[in-house]
């Protein structure tokens, strides 16, 4: 078995209807609204629940209980209980139904009253210590490694080839498939213009995109690609670097084509 489920086994706080478990966070946590510090603590814990990204559960002696308005709607969750939710209301500004707790625990599940949680997206900001956080919490068994390596990787969108490089930068994410991240310099620019989207990983940053413009042999390909102009630190070796979509691209690795990438005819 690998450390980090031996880990988990020995650290987490399961419930008897194997649904959810609890895991202690040591970061300092901050969620900021209005201008406002509405929680601030060392005590946070993450909710595991099956199929969901886990959720920070922060004591409610933490948080700005004098800004909080509370609510008559409930819902409920067969694995946690019944959910009263409350308005956030600084100065001006409400965020409306935004965070929520369970008052009394289920037979079979764990006791959540001692804490709160909040909508992410209905917050300001959030912070791991002094980092500022991105999407949702990072998932303490998610791993991000970034590795130069000599491989060589040709792009090729349609018939055109739109990359090559002996210098990419591989990275591998928990769970998810190798991306190659190839210098900009290995990267005909001149196939490409920039995009408006945007997106933000936790992990990695926040990503713009560049689309393919077309050539005598391929169609245009709207965001082809992306690439981070700021990244985490987790993430920092692939500044400066494009990653590709093997479903809008062809991805050679070595000779042979990425799998899930599609082959030529």
């Amino acid at each position: 078995m690998s450390i980090a489920l031996t880990h988990a086994a020995e650290v987490q706080q399961s419930g008897e209807n194997g649904r959810i478990s609890l895991e202690r966070n040591h970061k300092r946590i901050r969620v900021y609204f209005a201008g406002h510090v509405i929680a601030d603590t060392t005590r946070a814990v993450y909710l595991f629940e099956k199929g969901h990204l886990p959720v920070y559960y922060i004591p409610r002696d933490d948080v700005r209980t004098d800004s909080l308005e509370p609510l008559d709607a409930t819902t409920w969750c067969p694995w946690k209980g019944k959910a009263r939710y409350w308005d956030l209301v600084v100065d001006d500004r409400r965020a409306e139904r935004s965070l929520w707790g369970y008052d009394e625990p289920l037979k079979d599940s764990l006791d959540l009253s001692w804490y709160v949680a909040f909508y992410w997206h209905k917050m300001d900001a959030w912070y791991e210590e002094d980092q500022q956080v991105f999407v949702h919490p990072r998932d303490p068994y998610v791993r991000v490694d970034v590795l130069p390596s000599s491989r060589h990787v040709e792009v090729f969108i349609g018939d055109t080839l739109v990359a090559d490089t002996t210098h990419p930068r591989l990275l591998f994410e928990t769970s998810l498939p190798v991306r190659y991240y190839i210098p900009r310099i290995d990267v005909r620019s001149e196939f490409f213009t920039g995009s408006d989207a945007k997106t933000s990983c936790p992990y990695k940053g926040t990503a713009s995109y560049l689309s393919f413009t077309g050539s005598d042999d391929s169609d245009p390909v709207e965001d082809a690609a992306w690439y981070y102009p700021f990244t985490t630190a987790e993430a920092s070796g692939i500044g400066d670097h494009v990653s590709f979509y093997p479903d809008g691209a062809r991805i050679v690795v070595d000779g042979a084509p990425v799998e899930g990438c599609p082959t030529p005819l």
